[in-house]
């Protein structure tokens, strides 16, 4: 199954470069895939595999500043909800389950909890939690300084980008092994898009450490929450965290994984949107 790309005109000018298998026919569902930070806006490989698998339609698009999609200034995880909605009626759809991992995941909470009508179920995959006092946010992470820098405001954080240089400890080994095997994409990918759009990080990063518009107890689609006890860039308290601010939130804890391996639960995690978002 390949990924077809679109161009789509937004109603304030912007373009929203869209990612589609394509709608095939029948009630297959549609997952709306929300790619971590910083991305090209690609589907990647393992992604459409386990979702043709399963015959469903997948999307992706690349957020503002990535990708070829435009810029959009002091954006907010919120915004992503209001250009899922174009899309959505771009491509006539009225329903979808929807996914991100790592950075993908507060955008993909923004549709469940912004979109109600048009999102079925929601699960996020190492995804990072709201910026809040309420557990020690960085404590874990092997390589925080994009997020400290993003709390000090858009100059901070773009002076260190100019410096800033990937931390080898920020992945344990169960990662450098799926970057070596099934997620080689993935590498390929976000090296890609930190090298022509690095942009679209800052503008993450800063969103991430902001109000994001909206709160995680506004969602009332079912709710998966999969984190990696191993992980060292998004660590096991950021998922611990949410999944306890929704009643009936699932949370699968992986002692084995990191912030990469544990992209391995991509097809359980299907599985689990299909069962939940019918």
């Amino acid at each position: 199954m390949m990924a077809l790309r679109l161009d789509l005109q937004l109603t304030d000018g912007r373009t929203l470069v869209v990612h589609d298998t394509g709608p095939g026919s029948g009630d297959r569902l549609t997952v709306l895939w929300h790619n971590g930070s910083p991305h090209t806006g690609a589907l990647l490989e393992p992604l459409i595999v386990a979702a043709a698998e399963r015959d469903m339609r997948l999307i992706s698009y690349a957020r503002p500043g990535y990708g070829g999609s435009s810029p959009l200034v002091d954006r907010s995880v919120a915004n992503a909800a209001a250009d899922v909605e174009q899309l959505a009626a771009a491509l006539d759809i009225d329903r979808f389950a929807t996914a991100g991992a790592s950075g993908g995941g507060p955008h993909a909470l923004a549709c469940a909890a912004l979109l109600p009508h048009l999102t079925s179920a929601v699960a996020t995959i190492a995804g990072i939690a709201p910026c809040t006092t309420e557990f020690d946010w960085f404590d874990g992470m092997a390589a925080p300084g994009g997020l400290r820098a993003a709390l000090k405001g858009r100059a901070a954080r773009t002076a260190f980008a100019a410096t800033d240089e990937f931390d080898p400890a920020s992945f344990v080994p169960a990662d450098y092994d799926a970057l070596d095997g099934a997620w080689q994409s993935l590498g390929r990918d976000a090296s890609a898009a930190g090298a022509a759009w690095p942009g679209g990080l800052v503008d993450d990063d800063i969103a991430f450490v902001a109000p994001w518009g909206f709160e995680l107890t506004d969602i009332s689609a079912p709710a998966l929450f999969v984190q990696g006890m191993l992980d060292r860039v998004v660590p096991e308290a950021h998922g611990e965290w949410q999944a306890d601010q929704l009643d009936e939130a699932e949370l699968w804890l992986r002692p084995l994984d990191g912030h990469v391996s544990v992209l391995d639960t991509w097809p359980a995690v299907l599985d689990w949107l299909a069962e939940h978002g019918r």
